[in-house]
């Protein structure tokens, strides 16, 4: 090997980490750019498996790999929050999705003004001066875009440069004549080469490359075409590791998918090019590669779309179904669970997830309140035990999901992101501190058994009144939480604030009680610091909905 060859090899390697980094540095961008939008396309999911498909298409489109999108699907089947019916639509959108980077790998046939060599160096150009020198986070992200777009075309240019002076070179006609021969080695490669990288649109854009130095006919890529449908299913299944049985059936569904379409289009084009030699061994050019990926899988999509509910029975034949005694009622076990780590390549779903936890985790609490308030007044000891347990649980899941929140944060976050991430950590301790108020009261209960208190009749209802309030503040605030509404952020304020009345003129007439030796000292104290336990979790209750209410 001569020192020029070394050199070429090297180009080729850098020109390749550059595609794949622009890739990355542009996806990161339009996701950013997107924002809630994603999060917004998903609560399309419920409508129907067409717009399912839709929004798998789009997500993909967005964050440039169908790899990604379905590794998220298996994330958001595992937490919970997608069935595997509207998995199957997002999967098959995602193959659609993908054949946009084939596309704009293929500019650089439309004309010389979309040669990657003409226009990359002044979109990085651009990108850089928007990223360091304006102070608006949209034009920010904008440039974020252009500086990955152009750096993926140099990367391309570096890479093509590279192979120029070898397109008339033996090893590359052999190749590729060898790989049109023999259509199963040629997707064995196609799938091998995705796998390794993890992208299919990244392992097409190598080909489209190659493609434009005039060195591949049309039956090798075809079926290497093929064969990266099928890699890019790799990166899902290898993601549904640990994960439950729906999730794992949900990475089965993409790979059924993608190997049913690919050997019923396989033999399709395998019959044609036999009846047409001079076709299957003619040069295939980059847009004409565009144009086979996406025909492809839009047909995919559409021969199989009526089947959807077979490969959702099939995956379930191939994997098992989710059983009943797999389900475990450990509270924080199971939203460990549902955290789904996979979800964390997008930023906007990681927070939704994180949110959706979050909510769950204020209702616990608002449940362990309930217990609470029912043990104290009916003296219970279940019940009480029943609270320290819940409270245990509070505590596990403020851990478990403060975590979450510190993998989060370390993710490319807008300014609005960012806001709700610290607000789901303060919303987190908050709730954490409405748990130790319940095993305050529960613990007062325990007193209340034990050493046979009672309260005077006033007193009980008292008691009554400002618990009613007390958990009709918390309930509010877990709603406002849940579904980011001010309006029940606002009913917060209002059951907090008689909570606070009813304190102060209730610790008043108790005194008072006391003070005329009307009720005992000892129920007395209990009773004070059961108005202080409730008065505080009002307040804590009143302190997340207030965080809602800065994000609207």
């Amino acid at each position: 090997m001569t020192q020029d060859d070394l050199e070429m090899i090297f180009h080729f390697i850098g020109g390749l980490g550059l595609f794949l980094y622009g890739m990355h540095i542009m996806a990161d961008g339009l996701q950013k750019s997107a924002g809630g939008k994603l999060k917004q396309l998903m609560a399309f999911l419920t409508k129907n498996r067409f717009v399912a498909v839709a929004v798998g298409a789009a997500v993909t489109a967005i964050i440039q790999s169908s790899s990604a999108t379905t590794v998220m699907v298996v994330g958001f089947v595992n937490a919970g929050m997608m069935t595997l019916t509207q998995a199957v639509g997002v999967i098959m959108g995602a193959n659609i999705g993908t054949t946009v980077t084939a596309w704009l790998v293929s500019m650089s046939d439309w004309g010389s003004l979309f040669q990657p060599s003409f226009f990359a160096p002044v979109v990085v150009g651009i990108g850089a001066f928007f990223i360091l020198f304006s102070k608006k986070e949209n034009k920010k992200k904008i440039g974020e875009i252009l500086v990955g777009f152009g750096i993926l075309f140099i990367g391309l240019t570096f890479m093509s440069d590279s192979i120029k002076p070898y397109q008339d070179a033996q090893i590359f006609q052999d190749a590729f004549r060898i790989l049109g021969q023999n259509p199963v080695l040629a997707v064995m490669v196609g799938a091998g080469v995705t796998a390794i990288i993890q992208s299919s649109s990244a392992s097409v854009g190598i080909l489209q490359m190659l493609a434009l130095n005039g060195v591949v006919n049309w039956k090798s890529a075809v079926f290497i075409t093929l064969g990266q449908n099928i890699g890019t299913c790799v990166t899902a299944l290898i993601s549904s590791a640990g994960t439950g049985r729906n999730a794992k059936r949900a990475s089965i569904i993409h790979l059924l998918f993608n190997t049913i379409g690919a050997i019923f289009f396989g033999i399709i084009m395998y019959v044609l090019f036999l009846f047409n030699t001079q076709w299957a061994s003619a040069h295939i050019s980059t847009v004409q590669i565009s144009i086979f990926h996406t025909v492809f899988n839009i047909l995919n999509t559409i021969c199989l779309f009526p089947f959807a509910n077979q490969l959702v029975k099939l995956s379930g034949v191939l994997v098992g179904k989710e059983a009943e005694e797999e389900v475990t009622v450990d509270i924080a076990t199971e939203a460990e669970r549902r955290l789904d780590r996979r979800l964390l390549t997008n930023p906007s779903f990681a927070i939704q997830n994180a949110t959706k936890e979050v909510s769950y985790m204020g209702e616990v609490a608002l449940r362990t309140a309930q217990l609470a308030v029912e043990a104290v007044q009916s003296a219970d000891k279940d019940m009480a035990q029943e609270v320290f347990k819940m409270e245990s649980s509070i505590n596990q899941l403020e851990k478990i999901l403060t975590t979450f929140l510190v993998e989060v944060e370390n993710l490319s976050l807008t300014e609005a992101q960012h806001l709700v991430v610290k607000n789901l950590f303060y919303t987190i301790s908050d709730m954490e501190r409405i748990g130790d108020h319940c095993e305050n009261i529960a613990e007062l209960a325990e007193v209340r058994r034990r050493d046979k208190l009672s309260f005077s009749k006033r007193g009980v209802t008292d008691l009554e009144e400002i618990s009613t309030q007390a958990l009709y503040a918390l309930e509010w605030a877990v709603t406002a939480r849940r579904e980011a509404n001010r309006e029940a952020g606002q009913k917060v304020e209002e059951y907090e604030n008689n909570v606070d009345k009813l304190e102060e003129e209730m610790r008043e007439k108790h005194i008072g009680r006391l003070s005329k030796g009307k009720c005992e000292p000892e129920s007395g104290v209990v009773f004070l610091d059961i108005l202080s336990n409730l008065e505080r979790i009002s307040d804590h209750a009143s302190n997340i909905a207030e965080y809602v209410m800065t994000e609207q």
